[in-house]
């Protein structure tokens, strides 16, 4: 068994939104997706999805994007992303994935997955801008990142009591001068040593942190959005 991740699949088989504005190697990248995954992934591997999965602004409209997430081997985790907008309650998703036979799809959302076979809990939340970066910060911005932090702290107080624990996030769980936020307080407090984020693209890759936090803490944060990794599904487990 392996465990993979892979960010912002941003699939749009029904809403016409393309992705070549963020750079030509977006072009048929849901080709490139289903060719790279296959000739990694099994059918007992799990590869999880932290956010931006489709550009579908209702849940019926999301079907097409998560039966083609279906349809590749494995089992697949999946988190909400900022442009998830077709994203329900726990339970309104979770019929959503019966009622079109999705069986291979779960969702993490202020919960924990337990991987009995390699004792690890994965755990995460959406994540959101974190106060001190470049972009405005507002008081809504500090409501919802205050609630995120809330969320994470449930999804891993879910996880299995002495297992390790992975954490993921959609955004970036720092600013852009790579500061300490409410979510690197909390992952360090678990003693959590990876984290795996998405939602950069394009230029922002350039300067995205994949290491440790220049002030300090034992945790290594990856960014794994699909064009940052050359949308390949990247290993971060073997059995």
């Amino acid at each position: 068994m392996k465990i993979f991740t892979l960010a912002d699949l941003h699939l749009s088989f029904k809403v016409d939104k393309p992705m070549e504005k963020f750079g030509d190697n977006w072009q048929d990248h849901d080709k490139k997706i289903e060719n790279n995954w296959k000739e990694v992934v099994s059918a007992e591997d799990i590869v999880v999805i932290p956010g931006d999965i489709s550009w579908a602004m209702l849940a019926d409209d999301a079907v097409p994007d998560l039966a083609f997430i279906h349809s590749l081997p494995g089992r697949k985790i999946i988190l909400k992303g900022n442009h998830d907008y077709w994203w329900q309650t726990a339970a309104k998703n979770r019929k959503l994935v019966e009622e079109n036979g999705f069986s291979s799809i779960e969702f993490l959302y202020n919960s924990s997955i337990y991987i009995e076979e390699m004792n690890i809990s994965l755990c995460g939340t959406r994540g959101w801008h974190c106060p001190g970066g470049t972009e405005e910060y507002s008081e809504n911005d500090e409501k919802t990142y205050l609630r995120e932090g809330e969320r994470l702290k449930l999804s891993l107080a879910a996880a299995k009591p002495d297992s390790e624990i992975i954490c993921f996030m959609h955004f970036p769980p720092f600013n852009q001068h790579y500061e300490k936020s409410i979510f690197t307080d909390i992952i360090e407090e678990n003693n959590i040593r990876q984290c795996f984020y998405g939602h950069l693209h394009s230029y922002s890759i350039q300067s995205a942190l994949n290491g440790k936090l220049p002030g300090g803490g034992d945790c290594e944060y990856r960014l794994v959005s699909a064009d940052a990794v050359n949308f390949n599904p990247v290993l971060i487990r073997e059995d």
